[in-house]
């Protein structure tokens, strides 16, 4: 069958799958998507797919539901055109972050996710750094998991600080990301102790690790209201830090995010376009935009070809 992928882009990320079609050098699949006037959605494939090996690019991210009932729709639409193979390119996984029971009578929305996907009808999932890696196994399908870090690890490199760099978890689950950090960047490692009043609201506590006169940059997977984030710059600020920047694969920023990140301390959140915050671009400077799509067309093209997907990270 020779070299075909078959690129096919919801609403959520146009550019990105556009992006990834280029570097691939293919043309992403015509498709009309579009809504009802009572909001229900329609989609149809407009090319031939049969005996294809299709990948569906969609990030869940806001409006969360809206965009998984869309990928849904095009996963039932690829499979009953008669595809050979559906992979479900999901650069951003909304429901992440509820992947356990914390409290009682709570549902375990990430699995139920995942179980809806599966039963949709892909053959495999590609992500990009899950909020908890346990979340593969809740498919019961092939999961390849890529990973932003070496692409921001990149960028601040680049950055001339005129002293010691610090690579500060904004809390104790984030350890182990903000560790391979450290290690990437030769920096010394510090910890946010914080308390979570509520949900979405934070309140930093103390810091463990040395930040007196030193160049910090907090690394964690999401900014969704930014409320921890602030509180955490505030609090290294507040401990003699020279300066703040922050990195996140996912940058949620739902609500007043931006209002809270441009009267911060934070001189700058870098983040991927995982997230299709173009718009946001012209709302908040200190946004500093990654391109992935590079990452997922290698990705795309080893699965296509049948080669390791760990490679890219060796």
């Amino acid at each position: 069958m020779g070299y075909n992928p078959k690129i096919i882009s919801g609403r959520s990320n146009p550019e990105l799958a556009a992006g990834v079609a280029r570097k691939m050098g293919v043309e992403t699949v015509k498709c009309d998507i579009s809504n009802f006037s009572d909001g229900e959605i329609f989609c149809q494939i407009q090319e031939n797919i049969r005996g294809g090996d299709v990948f569906i690019i969609q990030s869940t991210s806001t409006p969360v539901n809206d965009n998984l009932i869309e990928l849904l729709l095009l996963i039932d639409a690829v499979k009953r055109a008669s595809a050979r193979r559906i992979t479900a390119v999901i650069p951003y996984f909304g429901y992440a972050r509820q992947d356990r029971k914390v409290q009682s009578r709570t549902p375990i929305s990430a699995r139920l996710m995942a179980d809806i996907i599966c039963c949709a009808g892909i053959d495999r999932a590609l992500f990009m750094d899950l909020h908890a890696g346990q979340i593969q196994g809740f498919f019961n399908k092939p999961v390849d998991h890529l990973y932003g870090m070496p692409l921001m690890v990149d960028y601040v490199k680049k950055i001339r600080f005129d002293g010691d760099l610090v690579v500060v978890s904004p809390d104790a689950g984030g350890v182990e990301r903000a560790r391979a950090f450290a290690k990437r960047l030769d920096s010394s490692l510090g910890i946010i102790d914080k308390r979570r009043e509520a949900k979405n609201v934070a309140k930093a506590m103390h810091i463990i690790g040395d930040v007196q006169g030193k160049h910090t940059l907090i690394v964690d997977d999401m900014v969704d209201t930014a409320g921890t984030l602030t509180e955490a710059a505030k609090a290294l600020m507040d401990n003699g830090a020279l300066s703040v920047r922050s990195c996140c694969t996912h940058a949620v920023l739902s609500g007043n995010a931006v209002e809270k990140i441009n009267g911060s301390d934070i001189l700058e959140l870098i983040c991927t376009n995982s997230i299709d915050n173009t718009e946001l671009l012209t709302k908040c400077d200190k946004l500093k935009m990654l391109d992935i799509s590079e990452i997922f067309a290698e990705a795309i093209e080893r699965i296509h070809l049948e080669k390791s997907v760990s490679g890219l990270f060796e």
